[in-house]
């Protein structure tokens, strides 16, 4: 249906100009680019339109960390690993060597990005929705248009940093972006993550695992019996988050697009009916550690895999990641494979055998990452905007990469950095693109960031 258009009638509104840098989307890319930035001493905002930090960690409640390690040692360092050594202090279960796949206590997440955020000097404006970009013809944003219970206020900033997750802030200033697959225009499937209570934790823990790769899982049964039509799939990643509760990140919803708000309320209607299931299913076919299972919690944001990417001044490829590549101008390391979850006809084609997940893609072996470009979180034809998170330039195969919350971490402590230099400096983002790059990197090496300068390529 063809949208009708509809002219605002002129108002003034406040303006707010006393800001450096304002970071637009509070998960961990935000999070650590507002850290990143304030820690430096420019007078730093960070926007949120729900009423926590952390994105899919809390509001979404993603059972675990993606490995931290390249297998050998941490490769997210920084804030990344700040946040991750916090993270653990409330999760007596869990060893404080552990890098892979560490369980989210969500609640406690919350606290620790509250209290790095605010000790880091920034300041924090939740339930605040961005809701226009002005953008002169010079690739300079002007000003942004933020809502909230005082109505309309516009801000004014030296340097912006798109950590929205879909790119809207860049997008809208008009900056190109790229949409899922090329020819089909298919997005990965999105998720909505769950907790259950009351579950037996040593059942749990000794009985048959939850995941399509134990080919004794629950899972084929709950999907083969037919008794419960949304399990359709043998997605169903889980972790103990704390005693008797276990978090799930399983099931498939196809046809999401998080830039249609249509689609995506639909979806979490769907999503809170597909967790009540899979609760039901549970206590019928894993009985001793769910028989007695509450659903205590959904997500109060759907798991987005994949909207836009905001094309920059270089675009991450497969090749890239097939070629362990490095570059000059690095700002972090990623060693997460290529995770492009099945689409809806190849969920068609599941057997009791299990989905072939690596199909074509080949995981890294001990040591082995790819370079992060700094070229990357620069969209082209803006200057005073950068971007990180699952937004950032890259083709669809490596977007199934870097989109994990620990790169994420990574990209966001560049982004503020680098916005730090150009409000001192008097640059523009592409002016870090080049032999200025030393600066920034000297500053991340210095805060213990990893990755490969020009000497060591």
């Amino acid at each position: 249906m063809k949208k009708k258009k509809y002219t605002i009638t002129s108002k003034t509104i406040d303006l707010d100009d006393t800001y450096d840098v304002i970071v637009v989307g509070g998960g961990p890319s935000g999070c650590a680019a507002a850290i990143s930035a304030a820690r430096e001493g420019v007078k730093t905002l960070l926007i949120e339109a729900t009423g926590c930090l952390g994105g899919m960690g809390t509001s979404g409640l993603v059972p675990s960390w993606a490995p931290f390690w390249d297998q050998e040692n941490i490769i997210y360092r920084g804030i990344a690993e700040e946040v991750l050594i916090k993270s653990k202090e409330n999760m007596a279960h869990v060893s404080k060597d552990e890098l892979k796949w560490v369980p989210i206590d969500a609640e406690h997440l919350k606290r620790v990005y509250d209290t790095l955020v605010c000790e880091s000097g920034a300041e924090i404006l939740f339930h605040s929705f961005l809701c226009s970009v002005e953008t002169g013809e010079n690739g300079l944003v002007s000003e942004i248009i933020v809502s909230n219970k005082s109505g309309l206020t516009a801000y004014k900033a030296k340097v912006f940093i798109d950590c929205t997750g879909d790119g809207d802030l860049a997008a809208w200033a008009g900056a190109e972006f790229m949409l899922g697959d090329e020819e089909s225009k298919e997005l990965q499937p999105a998720s909505l993550c769950f907790v259950l209570t009351n579950v037996d934790d040593y059942a749990y823990q000794y009985g048959p695992r939850l995941h399509n790769s134990n080919l004794q899982s629950p899972i084929f049964e709950m999907m083969k019996s037919g008794e419960f039509p949304r399990i359709v799939d043998s997605h169903c990643c889980n972790q103990m988050v704390g005693p008797g509760a276990v978090c799930f990140n399983a099931g498939h919803l196809w046809k999401i697009d998080n830039t249609e708000p249509g689609s995506t309320s639909q979806s979490l209607i769907e999503g809170r009916k597909i967790a009540k299931e899979f609760q039901e299913a549970l206590a019928k076919y894993q009985p001793k550690a769910f028989g007695n299972s509450f659903l205590a919690a959904t997500g109060s944001l759907m798991g987005i895999r994949e909207t836009r990417r905001i094309v920059g001044e270089y675009v991450l490829t497969e090749e890239d990641y097939l070629q362990r590549k490095g570059f000059y101008d690095e700002i972090g390391r990623n060693s997460y494979y290529i995770d492009i979850h099945h689409s809806e006809h190849e969920s068609s084609l599941e057997t009791i055998e299990g989905f072939d997940w690596e199909k074509h893609r080949a995981r890294y072996g001990a040591g082995e990452s790819y370079g992060i470009p700094f070229r990357c979180l620069v969209p082209k034809g803006l200057k005073n905007v950068l971007i990180a998170g699952r937004n950032v330039s890259c083709d669809r195969a490596v977007q199934g990469s870097i989109r994990v919350m620990p790169a994420c971490l990574v990209m966001g402590e560049g982004a503020g950095a680098a916005a730090s230099l150009m409000v001192k400096e008097k640059m523009v983002n592409t002016d870090l693109c080049g032999p200025n790059i030393k600066n920034l990197q000297k500053l991340l090496l210095d805060r213990g960031a990893y990755f490969r300068s020009n000497e060591t390529l």
